[in-house]
């Protein structure tokens, strides 16, 4: 019993980290084709939700407490800015280059446990960041660049790229949605909280169609229909993502969770050479391996 829930799992977390970026190579293209970033991520919100109406009828509607309702509230608004400027990103950037840059997702974990937490790292722990900005400096600094302007690149200068800026803001909205929905998950279940997790998200991201795409959201539309096979894909690679996230969350530390995650930096930087002949795949690996090490070591270790 035990061994086949430890292979369950296994299975989900080998989902999510294949899934994840699967999901990145989906919204990229739909962006390429003009789609809003915006517009996307509300329309995979909405059918993720009606394939939850139609295939668990059994979900739980009330007797949920209030400070699971606060939750999902608080995990939803953060989860939908983030999602919003993850695709935004992927418009911008580099699948392999902005798929890594996520595992600054355990240094923002870090900082938010100092301060709030009083947990100060360990020697392991720095470490792991040294080691996730030397990781990200080998996967941005491109040397295809002239050697002028490769000489003038710094860490601070490369971080000032757009894309770059928005998937940091991503991943520090992400953090964040994975605290509250980490409790949220404990006070109900993992497809409770991935219902409510697409309800409420589809109910934010609409509020805020109405308020700035008022004359945009009939052309979306109509792409929406013109690109439905896309649109599909990427909502089962979101909803896979998404659900064995909350499974594993609810069977493990965020933590160690987290450190499992990040193998997906790998997996971003093949997808970004296999979909979008994306250029420096070795020096990009190079970078994100260690940029994974330095994960593992301030969410085991440090």
């Amino acid at each position: 019993m035990l061994l086949s829930g430890t292979l369950f799992l296994a299975f989900a977390v080998l989902l999510r980290i294949v899934a994840n970026p699967l999901s990145n190579v989906f919204q990229k293209q739909l962006t390429q084709r003009a789609a809003d970033p915006l517009f996307v991520t509300s329309t995979t919100y909405g059918i993720l939700m009606l394939a939850c109406l139609v295939f668990w009828p059994q979900l739980q509607f009330a007797g949920l407490s209030p400070d699971f309702w606060e939750s999902m509230l608080i995990a939803s608004l953060f989860a939908m800015f983030g999602n919003v400027f993850l695709v935004k990103a992927m418009h911008l950037g580099d699948l392999s280059v902005l798929g890594p840059i996520n595992a600054y997702k355990a240094v923002v974990g870090m900082l938010i446990s100092i301060f709030l937490l009083n947990e100060i790292p360990g020697w392991w722990g720095l470490a792991g960041i040294i080691l996730i900005v030397a990781g990200s400096y080998v996967v941005l600094n491109d040397r295809r660049q002239p050697e002028e302007a490769i000489a003038k690149a710094s860490p601070m200068r490369l971080f000032q790229r757009p894309e770059v800026k928005l998937r940091l803001a991503a991943l520090v909205f992400s953090a964040i949605d994975g605290v509250f929905l980490k409790k949220a998950i404990i006070l109900s279940t993992p497809t409770i909280t991935f219902f409510y997790w697409c309800m409420l998200g589809f109910g934010f991201t609409f509020i805020w169609i109405i308020f700035i795409m008022r004359d945009t959201w009939r052309t979306q539309s109509r792409l929406l229909v013109a690109q439905r096979s896309t649109y599909l894909t990427l909502c089962v690679a979101v909803g896979v993502t998404q659900l064995a996230s909350n499974i594993v969350l609810s069977a493990m530390p965020v933590g160690y969770a987290l450190a499992l995650f990040q193998t997906s930096a790998l997996v971003s930087v093949l997808f970004g050479y296999h979909f979008f002949s994306e250029a420096g795949i070795l020096r990009k690996l190079i970078g994100a391996g260690i940029m994974v090490v330095g994960a593992v070591l301030i969410t085991i270790l440090g």
